[in-house]
C-alpha cells in the first residue's frame, strides 16, 4: 500500500509569520497537534502541539509569538507514491510521529502519522516503530533545539 492511500489529504498550513495563537486556535478548530509552516509555496517548517508547549510556553514565549520561532525547520518528508511499510521503518529511524506527503513535483499534498499508518500495518512493525519513536533523545528532541 502507498502512503496515498492512508495519508490525511486535507492539511492546513501556516505561516512563519502568524502568531502561535493563530496556529494553536488552527490546530483546535481542525482538531490537530500539527501544522506544516508554508512560506510562498515552500514548506519551511512543522509546528507541533509539543512545539508550542515546550519551545514557546515553557520559555516564556508570548502568544504573540512569530511561529518561526518555534517551528521545527527540518521538515521530514515522505513521497505519496512511498510504500507505507518504508515510511513507517523511517519514521522509527528517524523518531517521528508525523510527516508531510509531498508527490514527486514536491509539492505538499497530505500528512501521515503514526495512528495513519497503524491502520493499515498488519503485522508488528508499528509496534517496532512507536519502540523506536520512543526512546529518549534523537534530533527531534525537545530539549536540543
Amino acid at each position: 500500500m502507498n502512503v496515498r492511500d492512508c495519508m490525511s489529504r486535507n492539511v492546513q498550513l501556516t505561516s512563519p509569520d502568524q502568531t502561535l495563537r493563530e496556529a494553536a486556535q488552527t490546530m483546535a478548530r481542525i482538531d490537530a497537534g500539527v501544522l506544516p509552516v508554508g512560506d510562498g509555496d515552500r514548506l519551511v517548517g512543522m509546528l507541533t502541539d509539543r512545539d508550542i508547549a515546550i519551545r514557546a510556553v515553557a520559555e516564556g514565549m508570548s502568544p504573540d509569538t512569530p511561529v518561526r520561532d518555534a517551528m521545527t525547520a527540518e521538515v521530514k518528508y515522505c513521497f505519496d507514491d512511498e510504500d507505507c511499510q518504508e515510511v513507517l521503518e523511517n519514521m522509527g529511524d528517524i523518531q517521528v510521529r508525523r510527516m508531510a506527503v509531498l508527490n514527486r513535483d514536491k509539492r505538499l499534498v497530505g500528512i501521515i502519522s503514526l495512528g495513519d499508518l497503524a491502520r493499515t500495518d498488519r503485522s508488528k512493525r508499528t509496534a517496532t516503530a512507536l519502540d523506536q519513536i520512543s526512546q529518549p533523545g534523537g534530533q527531534h528532541s525537545q530539549t536540543t533545539h
